[in-house]
């Protein structure tokens, strides 16, 4: 049984979302365990010792490569970590597999960083700082442009497959009410989100620890 320590957010239910997506089912094969990050939950000892960033989510899989078990954090990772255990989702060519690698970087080292920004000072700060969310929205808008061009010459997000890059941008988008954006706007990239959300998988992933 895989456990993953998570909560309902962007980052959490893109493990959530590839558990599902690689047959894994909840209860089944895999535990979520709420990780309430409102209460400071993250800053626990227990957790801290499988995921030392005091971030969520972190995967602990007593079956790991070597037989043994090893416990993960960073999202990313955990992504690649599923998709090697499970042949799926990461192509086997070089030239797709570094596609992919590129589409999920800009997730982890732009997308998520600047939406969550985005989602802090427009719905979370204490106070309204002007500067902040124009900045920010402003720089929401700017990848959701990359993304809409990118997506003009690709059924998904890293070529002609559904990829682990879908899957960790997916959720990130899915928040898009908080991040200023007119779906008008970005036409292809709607078509590519109307497309993903329907997918079983990505349902019931977006669904674990909804009531938390």
């Amino acid at each position: 049984m895989i456990d993953v320590y998570s909560w309902p957010t962007p980052n959490g239910h893109k493990i959530h979302i590839m558990l599902e997506e690689c047959g894994f089912k909840l209860g089944r094969d895999w535990r979520a365990h709420p990780i309430n990050i409102g209460k400071g939950e993250q800053f626990s000892p227990e957790f801290l010792a499988i995921s030392p960033n005091n971030k969520i989510p972190a995967l602990v899989d007593p079956n790991g490569p070597d037989g043994k078990s090893i416990h993960l954090m960073e999202s990313g990772a955990i992504l690649l970590y599923l998709a090697a255990k499970t042949g799926k989702f990461l192509p086997k060519s070089d030239r797709a597999k570094f596609e992919v690698l590129e589409w999920l970087m800009f997730q982890m080292g732009g997308l998520g960083p600047m939406l969550g920004q985005a989602h802090h000072f427009r719905v979370f700060a204490p106070e309204q700082v002007p500067y902040a969310i124009n900045r920010y929205t402003l720089e929401a808008k700017r990848l959701y442009g990359v993304m809409d061009k990118r997506l003009q010459s690709s059924p998904f997000m890293a070529g002609k497959t559904y990829s682990i890059a879908d899957i960790a941008i997916f959720p990130w988008v899915n928040s898009w009410q908080k991040q200023g954006v007119d779906w008008a706007d970005y036409p292809t990239l709607k078509v590519w989100f109307d497309k993903i959300a329907v997918r079983p998988a990505v349902q019931r992933g977006c669904a674990v620890l909804a009531k938390a």
